[in-house]
């Protein structure tokens, strides 16, 4: 076989990633980089980092930043670790495992928009009732809270308890399969050998799962960095006033803004998020890299 047939076995993948990953990021980059352009003239004054100033200066884009670092820091390792436990759970289970794990991964296959209207139902205040978790609160004595447009801390509680529910169903069906996948002959060893149960866990199960886990941890921290919809579904279309948008949410409000948007903001905000996802993505992979050398 000559040298350059894999090439061209892998030409239509290249071709394609070409088309739509790599010309897009680089258009994505001229457009951060053209100051004041008019996106009815296709006309701009100069080229410089004005965009990325404009941006980093917009008190928008630095409530975006906060609410999606504060959703990424609280659901992605307390879904994680949640998940991890419904994951033992679930292995320990052997009769019924099976119609649990169908249970546990419905709300994966719902609508996310579905999902957040039924979340806004059970804790928005209307003029005829508190909502179904005020009902809650009041039942055991506790007062009732605006969830929806009232206190800062309500509506991220939402969101954080929102983001963890949708998640959730996912990492359960990749751990219990990972948990599955562990040589049970090991399990059997530690037996003999009397090793306590949270002993077996920390040096067999976590050791053995832990390129799972870690997965799991830069693909939701990824996603949650990619936030939009569900906050959308819950606080409605404008979230700046809200003040729960998110950073993708900030580059979709500048890109189709009023008199055209403003594209060469949403393209500077938009290379901000993909420098921090890249940075978070290598920070964990390093990590990862470390633990498993240092096994």
């Amino acid at each position: 076989m000559k040298k350059s047939h894999p090439w061209l076995y892998l030409l239509p993948s290249l071709i394609l990633l070409g088309i739509f990953m790599i010309y897009p990021l680089f258009d994505v980059l001229v457009y951060s980089l053209q100051e004041g352009y008019n996106s009815a003239s296709q006309t701009y004054f100069g080229i410089g980092m004005y965009n990325f100033a404009y941006v980093l200066h917009d008190s928008y884009f630095l409530q975006a930043i906060k609410n999606t670092f504060l959703l990424v820091i609280i659901t992605v390792p307390l879904s994680t670790g949640l998940a991890l436990l419904l994951a033992l759970a679930l292995s320990s289970v052997k009769k019924v495992k099976e119609l649990y794990q169908t249970i546990y991964f419905l709300p994966y296959v719902t609508n996310t928009l579905a999902v957040g209207l039924v979340f806004m139902i059970l804790f928005k205040k209307t003029p005829y009732s508190d909502g179904f978790i005020n009902m809650i609160l009041q039942f055991f004595g506790g007062n009732s809270v605006d969830f929806i447009e009232g206190p800062y801390w309500a509506k991220m509680l939402v969101m954080c308890i929102y983001t963890i529910w949708i998640v959730l169903p996912f990492k359960v069906l990749i751990l219990t399969s990972a948990l599955a996948s562990v040589d049970q002959n090991l399990y059997k060893a530690a037996k003999v050998d009397g090793t306590s149960s949270l002993r077996t866990f920390t040096k067999i199960t976590l050791p053995m799962i832990m390129p799972m886990v870690s997965y799991l941890v830069i693909t939701g921290f990824i996603g949650a960095f990619k936030a939009y919809s569900d906050e959308v579904a819950i606080f409605g279309t404008n979230l700046n006033a809200a003040g729960m948008n998110t950073i993708v949410g900030y580059v979709i409000d500048m890109l189709y803004g009023n008199s055209g948007g403003y594209p060469s903001y949403a393209s500077a905000a938009a290379l901000i998020l993909f420098a921090i996802v890249l940075t978070i993505t290598v920070i964990n992979l390093l990590l990862s890299t470390k633990g498993d050398e240092a096994k």
